[in-house]
């Protein structure tokens, strides 16, 4: 399968685990670590229900990564992640030294490979992730917005209810 189609099908595979986020009434962003086709972690935004402001899907597929292979090193591994990392993700990428990042949604606002700052390629650090963003942008995006438009709306309701 060219690289293309595998950036694709493990950006879908994300995706589903965004579902999982959402189910959890977080911030639907979903992570995949695949090294040589295959899934050594995954993870899910879940920073609210544990109370954990670094329980970003990026790190826990990156944590579920290392104690699956037995090292802190992903040398050779791709992330698959629905949204652009914010700095700390892109930290953790550099110190993982995880091989490429491949992203879906753009984060105009956080993010950390390339929209609002390049953390991941500044050839001061010891080591350069490539990255890839707008696999299945639309889609990513989509999913994000549809997930804050929800939250807007139960918001809204739930104030109205209170004036009634």
């Amino acid at each position: 399968m060219p690289q293309s189609e595998q950036d694709i099908h493990w950006m879908q595979y994300a995706m589903q685990l965004a579902r999982r986020a959402e189910e959890a009434g977080e911030v639907p962003v979903g992570a995949v670590l695949v090294l040589n086709n295959e899934v050594i972690g995954e993870g899910w935004n879940l920073s609210i229900c544990r109370h954990d402001p670094c329980a970003h899907a990026e790190i826990m597929a990156i944590r579920q990564a290392g104690q699956n292979i037995g090292n802190y090193r992903l040398l050779g591994a791709t992330l698959y992640v629905t949204l652009e990392p914010c700095i700390m993700c892109a930290g953790a990428m550099i110190h993982s030294r995880i091989e490429r990042l491949v992203y879906g949604a753009s984060d105009l606002k956080t993010g950390a490979a390339g929209s609002v700052f390049d953390v991941l390629t500044d050839p001061r650090h010891n080591h350069i992730v490539s990255v890839i963003g707008g696999i299945e942008a639309e889609a990513c995006s989509q999913q994000l917005s549809n997930f804050f438009r929800r939250r807007r709306a139960e918001k809204k309701a739930a104030k109205q209810q209170l004036k009634e």
